[in-house]
């Protein structure tokens, strides 16, 4: 009975050494399918898609393409634009480094699989920019594209700007003429998280006479004193050339709010170009190498005075100069502006800019820069002052 039990057991142990020969067998078979023959290697094939990023060695460099070995069926290619896209980068690489590619597409309709290098090329193009900003060096770069504010341009495989008021004397005005050229610059601001880069053309050209400027400005101090010339009349203010202590020729900006102790709507109204001016330092700005002057910082603030030259109660004389919802504002003198409270206005009164009229006023207050005014009228309506 014993015996008879184990019989089956040793049939079991047969069984199970013929199901290992046969698997040996199927290890020494010829792979016929690519599926076969990685499962035989053990090799594992990576999956590719569009965008992936994947890392590889170079094999083989030409003109027309860089081959890069990945670990796949095929080696990737980066041609044509990719190739031209990177030309920097790719000059500078050998057969035999290790370089990182984006897939561009997995296969094409020759089997091939391509590849871009151009977040490669832009890293490199960053760190190049982030380098030279510290030391101050000039890079060459391709102008593009021509905006209200100046040359786009490309370099690295990145796209730059050089505002207008960045290129130098003998460039100003002729942006246009650049693009398709290439042109010497320095970069001034490079922000990568912001996708930044801002280059200027003319701490080239004018390197020698900017760093006479610099000197220039370091001797000039707040307060003082200047005379000048308005070189350009903007929205904004006025720009004024100014002749530094040791003779070097500068130019500032006199705010539209610094022209004058009263509202200038229009700088124009007020001066032109060629005009002489004084001016006042109000801050020196040497990382712009700009200063920022003023006009009426020169004369007195009739503000300061105020007090002793109009009395509360006392009857004025001015002109309608704007007109606004909750009011009239009433010019008395240049920089003495009143409002008239649209509360003190009759309804059968109609107030115009220019119109001039008699009032009196209500009260004063000089740290606000601010005054009440009323109305003088021959015969006033019911419950008004």
């Amino acid at each position: 009975m014993v015996k008879k039990a184990k019989k089956p057991a040793k049939k079991a142990s047969t069984k199970a050494s013929v199901k290992k020969v046969s698997r040996k067998a199927k290890v020494t078979k010829k792979p016929r399918t690519m599926e076969e023959l990685l499962t035989q290697t053990g090799y594992e094939l990576q999956g590719l898609s569009r965008g992936k990023t994947i890392e590889g060695t170079v094999t083989e460099k030409t003109k027309r393409a860089l081959f890069i070995d990945f670990g796949g069926k095929t080696e990737g290619m980066v041609i044509d634009r990719e190739l031209k896209a990177a030309q920097d980068l790719v000059s500078e690489i050998e057969v035999g480094d290790k370089v990182k590619a984006i897939v561009t597409q997995a296969e094409n309709e020759q089997g091939q699989i391509l590849l871009s290098l151009r977040r490669a090329a832009q890293d490199r193009g960053w760190r190049e920019f982030e380098e030279k900003l510290k030391t101050g060096e000039a890079v060459e770069v391709f102008g593009r594209d021509v905006n209200r504010g100046g040359l786009i341009v490309e370099c690295r495989g990145l796209q730059g700007f050089i505002p207008a008021s960045q290129f130098g004397t003998k460039l100003a005005g002729k942006v246009e003429e650049l693009i398709n050229r290439t042109l010497k610059v320095k970069p001034i601001e490079v922000d990568r998280a912001m996708n930044r880069l801002i280059f200027s053309e003319k701490e080239v050209s004018e390197a020698k006479m900017m760093a006479a400027q610099a000197e220039a400005l370091g001797k000039i101090k707040t307060d003082d004193a200047f005379a000048g010339e308005v070189t350009g009349v903007m929205p904004f203010g006025l720009f004024v050339k100014i002749k530094g202590p040791d003779g070097t020729f500068l130019e500032g900006l006199v705010h539209i709010s610094e022209i004058s102790w009263e509202k200038v709507e229009d700088p124009a109204a007020y001066y032109k170009e060629k005009d002489k001016v004084k001016v006042k330092v109000l801050a020196v700005d040497k990382k712009s190498g700009k200063l920022n002057l003023s006009i009426k910082q020169l004369t007195a603030d009739p503000w300061q005075e105020i007090k002793k030259k109009y009395k509360a109660e006392s009857k004025v004389k001015g002109k309608v100069v704007r007109l606004a919802p909750f009011g009239a504002f009433v010019n008395l003198e240049p920089g003495i502006d009143g409002l008239i409270h649209i509360s003190k206005i009759p309804a059968e009164s109609s107030l115009k800019v220019g119109d001039k009229i008699s009032c009196y006023i209500e009260s004063i207050e000089p740290e606000a820069r601010r005054m009440s005014l009323g109305l003088v009228l021959k015969e006033k309506p019911v419950g008004y002052k």
